[in-house]
């Protein structure tokens, strides 16, 4: 199946009936925090799409929105959009009322070379924006990064397990959550932490990064052998849906694919679609970044995207050089440097 950059849009942005209920049970506006990147675009329009279908309300998305063209095709799309910087106290004081906040913001890459922008925007914009919010019921997407690696036998960790995260990038995110559970219990605000790993785009991915090694040849590290993968369309949507568990303390779900998948099959499924044998380097390691998703099969519908069809959609896409976002995953670090 060959896919427009429109209909993929589309595709990413469909929200399914629990979507519709969710927000039915979540009634007024919504804001989306840091919407303008990778995943924000797609979950905002989402967001709207699915209100116009339950009832009238706004839908702001809030960045700095570097791509004018992207600001725009929210616009279009029926998303109010504002300009802020999320560092800047003063202008999220002035953001508009809501009683439903998605927040996004952070930054992973550029961690090694500048780690006090990190944490600043890990840990000082939830502070602005937790304080804004404090009435809200606030989904914030958090990592699976915050865990340790574990045992490529166990399945993944639970959101009951210790957390131990390997860098700063990790480490940050550990405060990110901490201070979203801090206003959760001293405030009036309602939080859902959304764990995700890893989110499947055509334009970026770990499904992408691996295309791209297998067409052009390029060896594919195997020390970190294993992964987790989801759909962003069903990303977004299971994120929209946690609106309605959001909780004091905070509800915690990691949101992943199912199944443990070997980044060599991966690697071989898409070499297969694409002509060409993958190149290794290396061997798989006992233990990798995995997530176990007992808790979000419990509570959620399941995802919609098998992997089969992810498999073909993705070197269906490389194959035809369709355009991408040049933002490598990094899957494949082991030691947290980002």
């Amino acid at each position: 199946m060959h896919l427009t950059v429109a209909e993929l849009d589309d595709l990413l942005s469909t929200p399914r009936a629990q979507t519709r209920d969710a927000l039915r049970a979540c009634p007024g506006d919504v804001v989306v925090l840091g919407a303008g990147g990778k995943m924000g675009p797609t979950l905002a329009r989402m967001v709207a799409r699915a209100a116009r279908e339950v009832d009238q309300r706004r839908v702001f998305a809030v960045s700095r929105f570097s791509s004018k063209k992207a600001e725009a095709a929210l616009r279009d799309a029926g998303v109010e959009t504002i300009q802020c910087d999320l560092l800047d106290a003063g202008a999220v004081a002035r953001l508009p009322d809501a009683p439903n906040v998605i927040y996004m913001a952070g930054q992973k890459f550029g961690t090694s070379d500048a780690p006090s922008v990190t944490w600043a925007m890990n840990t000082a914009v939830p502070t602005h924006c937790a304080e804004r919010y404090r009435d809200a019921a606030v989904v914030a997407f958090s990592t699976g990064n915050v865990y340790p690696l574990v045992p490529v036998s166990s399945g993944g960790a639970r959101e009951e397990h210790a957390l131990g995260p390997v860098g700063e990038y990790a480490a940050s995110c550990v405060g990110r959550e901490r201070l979203f559970e801090f206003f959760a219990r001293q405030g009036r605000m309602r939080a859902a932490i959304v764990r995700l790993n890893y989110a499947i785009d055509l334009r970026y991915g770990v499904l992408t990064d691996l295309a791209l090694k297998v067409s052009r040849g390029t060896p594919i590290p195997l020390a970190m052998g294993y992964v987790n993968i989801i759909w962003q369309g069903d990303a977004n949507r299971l994120a929209i849906e946690c609106l309605a568990r959001a909780s004091s303390p905070p509800f915690v779900v990691n949101v992943t694919g199912v199944e443990t998948l070997s980044v060599r099959l991966l690697a071989e499924g898409l070499g297969s679609r694409l002509g060409r044998e993958p190149v290794f380097e290396g061997e798989e390691g006992d233990d990798a970044l995995l997530s176990d998703t007992t808790r979000m099969q419990e509570l959620f519908a399941p995802p919609e995207m098998s992997l089969e069809r992810m498999l073909d959609l993705v070197a269906s896409w490389v194959a035809d050089e369709a355009p991408l976002l040049d933002k490598p995953t990094h899957f494949e670090t082991r030691d947290g440097t980002f």
